[in-house]
Parts: C-alpha cells; sequence; structure tokens
C-alpha cells in the first residue's frame, strides 16, 4: 500500500532540526560505506510549508535535471536515495568523482536554471566535509528580495517570510507557466 505524505501541513522547528540530523546521518552513512562524495539536494523553501504541490514539481525538476548532469558526465552512480518527506524532499547521490569538480557542476546548475536558485545543492568530500562555494572561487547566494547575501538577510529576518514565500512562489509558478 502506498500512503501520500500530507500535503500543506506545517512542520516545527524542533521537527526541522531532527530531519537535518537524520539527513546528516545517512550522509555520513554513505561517505562510509563508499568512501567517495555524496550530493545532497534539498530545496529552499522558506516559512513553516516544506511539502507542498509546489515543492514536489520542483523537487522533480530538480532531480531531472541533477540526473542529467551525472549522465552528461558520464560520472558513476554509486548510490541515489530520494525522500519525500514532511519536512521537505531530499535526495543523495554517491558518485566517484573528485568533489570538487562535482561542486563546480553543481554550483553552475543552480545558477544556470531558472528553478537552480531554489536548489540546495551540498557536495561532501569523504576526506575535507563540506566542499563550498568560496572555496572554488564562486559567489555566496544572493537573498531573492533584495540581492544581498542570502545568508545575512535569513539571519537578521530583513524580509517577512511571507514575501519570501510569494517570490519562492512566484518563480515556480512562472517556470511551470512557460509554455
Amino acid at each position: 500500500m502506498i500512503s501520500a505524505t500530507p500535503v500543506r501541513v506545517g512542520v516545527s522547528l524542533e521537527t526541522l532540526l531532527a530531519a537535518k540530523e537524520r539527513r546528516a546521518a545517512r550522509q555520513a552513512d554513505m561517505l562510509t560505506h563508499y568512501h567517495q562524495p555524496v550530493i545532497s539536494l534539498t530545496l529552499v523553501t522558506p516559512g513553516e510549508i516544506k511539502d507542498s504541490l509546489r515543492y514536489r514539481n520542483t523537487m522533480g525538476v530538480a532531480l531531472q535535471m541533477c540526473d542529467q548532469l551525472l549522465w552528461e558526465n558520464r560520472w558513476q552512480v554509486l548510490d541515489r536515495q530520494v525522500l519525500w518527506l514532511p519536512t521537505g524532499p531530499e535526495a543523495q547521490w554517491c558518485v566517484a568523482h573528485p568533489a570538487a569538480e562535482i561542486k563546480v557542476r553543481c554550483a553552475e546548475l543552480e545558477q544556470s536554471h531558472p528553478l537552480g536558485r531554489l536548489w540546495d545543492l551540498d557536495v561532501i568530500c569523504p576526506q575535507y566535509g563540506h566542499v563550498g562555494r568560496q572555496s572554488l572561487g564562486a559567489h555566496r547566494r544572493r537573498c531573492l528580495i533584495c540581492d544581498q547575501p542570502a545568508h545575512a538577510c535569513s539571519r537578521s529576518r530583513n524580509h517577512p517570510v511571507e514575501l519570501v514565500v510569494a517570490r519562492v512562489e512566484k518563480m515556480i509558478d512562472d517556470w511551470f507557466a512557460r509554455d
């Protein structure tokens, strides 16, 4: 029997933190088992709602683009997991390829695709941990509202969450209405 995850249900901060810990444990298990880099994909979903039809569709596009990236580069995928959770969809791939090059291509994908700004593609190296954009000379993510560094705006809560959610939803709606 297949049961669908409830859609448009808010989640608490405690639930989100627990989901983050479980994701980190899955990443660590994959790194330990394969000794190869892991790509971790989550969505940028401001506010309490982490699971909606919009977000599921956005994740579907992200999965397709990531799988295409891996296939086009002929990188060997050792494992792939996709989870559709109330805390938001998650995916991870274990890839037999140098982490720095994977991160460069993932950052390019985030920057080049119209929905890419809503994808959070982390690359974790089994030897050195997270491969950051800055270590590759890439720019930090920009705020969806004011184009300042996203991390600073998020921490200081410069913009009402409703405004950020509306911007995210508009980006998604514009993408799916393009035809």
